[in-house]
């Protein structure tokens, strides 16, 4: 094992992955396209120029990250897109709003050792990198200290000492930032360093790179998720239909034919997702592709993102209607995440 290991940025990621003499492209190729300028996205979807100078203002205190093949999911000359609402950096982000936090989840209050935190019975959760190959705007760690977490595989010793030394811990998730932006590689030496530990049978991953980076699900990826004694769990990140298309579904299919419990996670976002007919039909998309759909979060309060909070009344009707259109495994559970709470509250 490799002492100076250590998550790597999103550049690093890139110019690793980078082959010139590959014949197909890369998911580190896709990245490195992505769209950093926000300006670049609204000339590209023939935004009005209004936009511009809010984004770029917004953009300074969280910088915009987004695929091409995500953007090319999004339509033109609509400044109300579902998929581009998640991404755009806008004028609403740049004054706090009372009662929104920066740590609305109790993530610092959860840290047993650096990178590692627990907040419920049984396991853990790793904060495995800070990079995302996508920054959604109402991220409930958009604010989250990414730079005291650990970097180097001895730095992240105490952690997995602390996973040792409990064997309540029977399940760890890998959560970021987004797990799969680390190499193959690199996320290999973690998944054997975790199935090390004898008490220890679910590894489960939190990642919204099979929505937004598809091509980061590979032949090589998933010979490391089913190739561990690990009970191996994905849990995707869609929030709207018009995201399972294509690539995206074909991604999906790969991991649930591959034998990974594939689920997926949704937050309830006004003006995107807070209709029963988007709802519903993301449940449908899902499930065509084997995805369970799992939660549909409330917003977590956290600053620069009370735009997006949908009334806690109004998504109790949304479920109730979901109830009526779907067949019951279809409908997720509608949650909210108290911080110091042993598991979600259910709404």
């Amino acid at each position: 094992m490799d002492a100076n290991w250590h998550p790597v940025t999103p550049q690093a990621e890139i110019s690793e992955g980078f082959s010139l003499t590959s014949a197909r492209p890369t998911w580190h190729d896709s990245l490195a396209k992505a769209v950093r300028d926000p300006l670049e996205l609204i000339s590209i979807l023939q935004l009005p120029d209004e936009l511009q100078a809010p984004a770029r203002r917004a953009a300074d205190t969280f910088p915009l990250l987004v695929p091409r093949s995500y953007i090319a999911r999004m339509r033109p000359r609509d400044p109300n897109d579902p998929l581009l609402m998640q991404v755009l950096p806008l004028r609403d982000e740049l004054s706090p709003t009372p009662g929104f936090v920066d740590d609305a989840v109790g993530d610092d209050a959860s840290r047993r050792a650096p990178g590692l935190l627990q907040k419920y019975r049984g396991r853990a959760l790793m904060i495995s990198t800070g990079a995302c190959a996508i920054h959604c705007r109402y991220c409930f760690r958009r604010h989250y200290p990414y730079g005291d977490e650990p970097r180097r595989l001895d730095e992240w010793e105490p952690a997995f000492a602390a996973l040792e030394a409990d064997d309540s811990i029977h399940e760890v998730l890998l959560s970021g930032g987004d797990p799969l932006m680390l190499t193959d590689t690199r996320l290999e030496i973690f998944i054997e360093r975790l199935s090390k530990i004898p008490h220890l049978r679910r590894l489960r991953i939190h990642s919204r790179l099979p929505i937004v980076l598809p091509d980061r699900v590979t032949p090589t990826l998933i010979r490391l998720l089913t190739g561990t004694r690990l009970t191996p769990i994905m849990v995707a990140h869609a929030n709207h239909p018009n995201e399972i298309v294509g690539d995206c579904q074909q991604a999906l299919r790969d991991l649930v034919r591959a034998g990974v419990t594939t689920l997926n996670q949704s937050v309830l976002l006004r003006k995107i997702n807070d209709s029963a007919e988007a709802l519903a039909e993301l449940s449908e998309r899902l499930i065509d592709v084997g995805v369970i759909p799992y939660y549909l979060h409330q917003l977590d309060r956290v600053q620069r993102t009370a735009h997006f909070e949908v009334d806690e009344s109004q998504g109790r009707v949304l479920i109730a209607e979901l109830r009526t259109r779907l067949p019951g495994y279809a409908v997720p559970q509608y949650v909210r995440e108290i911080a110091g709470e042993p598991h979600k509250t259910p709404i």
